[in-house]
């Protein structure tokens, strides 16, 4: 399997918005950037690895600003890390006024795919990082990657401690005023 540069990972897509993808405000629906959000990714990913690759995870998506009807919503996607089967792709979001050629970027999108052939994951290609900013991207998405780890063991541990607590202490922690986890550290 031959490493691929950073470069040869990127995609580009682009969608006029219409009133199909209205909100109950006329706004676009955040529904219908994060599907095209996953379709960038999923399209990035797979012509990384050369392999079909699903959507494992969602890092965060922030709306920065509301897109309007009419609007072109432009996504440019590359591969920013990788592991051993999994890719994460960072997709830049921005929409265009297409009367005034006013263009403002609304969303940047982290989604994790894992490479998959027969329903199981499968090793993907080394990623080549050439430049410093494809270096310190690389790094702070392995970053992500050990966070969200810790995370989701630290969540679960509180999560049962949570669990484990009488009804009176439910009741005082559900008035306090004092952060969950610090509580539930200190006792």
């Amino acid at each position: 399997m031959q490493a691929k540069r950073v470069a040869e990972t990127e995609v580009r897509m682009a969608q006029v918005m219409t009133p199909n993808d209205a909100n109950v405000l006329g706004k676009v629906f955040g529904g219908s950037i994060l599907a095209l959000i996953d379709l960038t990714a999923s399209a990035t990913s797979s012509k990384f690895a050369g392999r079909i690759c699903v959507t494992a995870a969602f890092d965060r998506v922030d709306f920065l600003e509301p897109v309007e009807i009419g609007e072109l919503v432009e996504l440019d996607g590359f591969v920013s890390y990788v592991g051993r089967t999994s890719v994460e792709v960072t997709i830049s979001v921005h929409a265009t006024r297409l009367v005034t050629g006013a263009r403002r970027h609304v969303n940047t999108a982290r989604v994790t795919m894992v490479a998959v052939e027969d329903g199981k994951p499968v090793e993907v290609p080394r990623l080549i990082c050439e430049t410093r900013e494809e270096k310190l991207r690389f790094l702070a998405g392995k970053l992500r990657r050990e966070l969200r780890v810790e995370r989701t063991a630290d969540m679960t541990a509180l999560t049962k401690q949570i669990e484990g607590l009488s009804e009176s202490e439910l009741d005082n922690l559900l008035g306090s005023k004092e952060r969950i986890c610090d509580h539930l550290r200190a006792n």
